[in-house]
């Protein structure tokens, strides 16, 4: 199978570089080979030498994010079902699992807060479009992962339910990710503190909620303690 390979240095990384920092701002079909050139002070021909293609590059910026968010899934998941084997895990440390990666490679990144939310939810987005086969294996393989477990931890709940009640979490995770900077501008603030661990511990109770609806036994996490934003128009 062809793989992407991710540049670590030289300008093959400065591309990388420049077409996150524009795809994160600008989405994905907004930008041109010529804009990313540009935004890397490289000639026109080198998006073409040194990925095939503008979609190589596209593969490039999304293996980059979803390869380690991927991987610390895995490796979050694995170490909360051993922890309760042979018992079913708790339905907040396994959505835990699959929310907290998010925080850590926000603070491993290079980019801001603000920008990485942004790309990432913009990678998040694509995933019902042309995804490149190494991003698309690795949706597919993690949601199946996911929802195995999950099917365990909320045996009571039809397997259909389940399904959709996970794939609208997923679609609310991806808005929370994309449009944090517009959901601070149409409230004026009243969002409150808007740091990535707030915001994902926010998002996770709101996660183990939307699952476990009509399930007893399910243990709901307290809500996050924020400063009060004042709300006015």
């Amino acid at each position: 199978m062809y793989q992407t390979i991710i540049p670590l240095s030289g300008p093959k990384l400065r591309l990388v570089e420049a077409a996150e920092k524009l795809f994160a701002d600008q989405g994905f079909d907004s930008v041109s080979v010529r804009d990313i050139t540009k935004e890397a002070n490289a000639n026109v021909a080198a998006v073409n030498y040194h990925f095939g293609s503008r979609d190589g590059l596209v593969s490039a910026v999304m293996l980059r994010y979803v390869n380690p968010v991927h991987q610390e899934r895995c490796a979050r998941l694995e170490a909360v079902e051993k922890k309760w084997a042979p018992k079913a895990p708790p339905v907040e440390e396994v959505m835990e699992a699959y929310v907290s990666p998010l925080v850590t490679q926000v603070r491993k990144s290079e980019m801001s807060e603000k920008l990485f939310c942004k790309l990432l939810g913009r990678i998040l987005s694509e995933q019902g479009g042309a995804l490149h086969p190494e991003v698309q294996l690795q949706f597919l393989n993690g949601v199946e992962r996911f929802l195995k477990t999950l099917a365990k931890s909320l045996s009571a709940l039809p397997y259909e339910d389940l399904v959709w009640r996970f794939h609208f979490i997923s679609g609310a995770m991806i808005h929370m990710m994309t449009h944090g900077e517009t959901l601070q501008a149409m409230t004026k603030g009243a969002n409150g503190v808007t740091a990535i661990d707030t915001t994902i511990a926010r998002f996770l109770r709101f996660a183990t909620i939307a699952l476990s609806d009509g399930v007893e036994g399910v243990e709901i996490p307290p809500a996050p303690k924020t400063p009060q934003a004042t709300f006015s128009f």
